[in-house]
């Protein structure tokens, strides 16, 4: 099991923090915007999108573009921004990265969620 230590600082002060990151998935954000090898500034988007077997999914990919509304938090030199209706979905959430036996890949975990589906990126 991978190390649940989150290290949080503010880059744009709102209320409350959608989601914060462990230090498994820093590194490996951190390593794969690195291998992205770009010039611009890259953020992790965590978004919460309408649809799957639950209800909703989340949505994780590589930004360089941000809304005025958008909440932008750094954890240890990565950047992390969710859109103003996807963190009151996510508050409170944590982004874990794991590498084991079977298989590899992050892992949100939500209190929000009242239900889950069994591939683990679906929820109500």
């Amino acid at each position: 099991m991978s190390n649940m230590t989150t290290t949080n600082v503010n880059l744009t002060k709102k209320d409350g923090d959608p989601i914060t990151l462990t230090d498994g998935a820093i590194a490996k954000v951190a390593e794969l915007i690195a291998a992205e090898g770009v010039d611009e500034v890259l953020a992790l988007r965590v978004s919460v999108k309408p649809g799957g077997c639950s209800g909703f999914n989340y949505d994780m990919f590589f930004d360089s573009e941000f809304a005025d509304d958008d909440i932008t938090r750094e954890f240890s030199g990565v950047k992390v921004v969710v859109d103003a209706a996807s963190a009151e979905l996510l508050t409170g959430s944590t982004l874990d990265f794991a590498d084991g036996l079977q298989g590899a890949g992050f892992h949100i975990t939500n209190p929000n969620a009242t239900r889950t589906c069994g591939c683990g990126n679906s929820f109500s």
